[in-house]
């Protein structure tokens, strides 16, 4: 069978891996693969709260990079996972200066998609100094239109999947989807009766599909949940550039 991603660099095993403690809640995974006397890269996975995948580290030529990928606060192998306490855009931004500091890191490529675009961005407008460049992919700058549409857009290009998705919900709170199953992600005194769903994260539309998570080490509806409580702290890092 031959391998869907065969245009992407072979895989590799991490050089380097482990856990750094970032606060009294919250220790992350690290891992860096490629050339140590590489351009240095720093890579932010979507989600919030995708987590890092193997197919990743298969962007970078290992050659010429010294790539660097971490699970952000509550993702992936980083713990405790879920947890959406002291996580926030700010504290993210925290951590990626934390590790340029532990790798002695003077300047590095920021590379992310989707949501880690986002976080790419935020971080180049509180740190410009340490920054050779941006690659960026899927730019997702949680405005209130994309919002919208990260929820909403899916009853546009699949329906039916959409009718998963809010049959979950009671009609009264329809309106507002985004606060509905925030209220029942954050406070477990609320109920939920519907089966899990998420969006596809790295979907076109970025809300054209929404499913069952397949990977056991990420909560249901996480990428909901984190998308809006980011929602709210976004605008702080970025509204230099968003009004000027």
């Amino acid at each position: 069978m031959s391998d869907p991603l065969a245009h992407l660099f072979p895989p590799i095993a991490p050089r380097h891996s482990g856990m750094l403690q970032v606060d009294d809640i919250h220790t992350i995974y690290w891992e860096e693969v490629g050339n140590p006397d590489g351009i240095p890269v720093v890579f932010l996975h979507g989600g919030p709260g995708a987590g890092l995948s193997p197919q990743h580290r298969r962007f970078f030529n290992p050659d010429h990079y010294r790539v660097i990928l971490f699970d952000q606060r509550g993702a992936g192998k980083s713990t405790p996972l879920g947890d959406v306490r002291n996580n926030t855009t700010q504290l993210l931004i925290e951590d990626i200066e934390r590790l340029r500091t532990r790798f002695g890191i003077e300047k590095w490529l920021v590379f992310g998609g989707s949501w880690g675009s986002t976080l790419a961005l935020a971080y180049g407008e509180a740190h410009p100094e340490r920054c050779l460049g941006f690659v960026l992919r899927g730019i997702f700058l949680c405005t209130k239109k994309e919002i919208d549409f990260f929820l909403d857009g899916a009853e546009w290009f699949h329906p039916d999947v959409y009718d998963e998705f809010v049959e979950a919900i009671p009609q009264p709170e329809r309106s507002n989807l985004l606060q509905a199953y925030v209220t029942r992600i954050m406070d477990p005194t609320r109920p939920y009766t519907g089966r899990p769903c998420a969006p596809g994260a790295n979907s076109r539309a970025a809300a054209s599909s929404c499913c069952r998570s397949r990977r056991k080490r990420r909560p249901t509806r996480w990428t909901w949940a984190s998308a809006a409580w980011n929602r709210t702290t976004w605008p702080t890092a970025a509204s230099s550039s968003r009004t000027s």
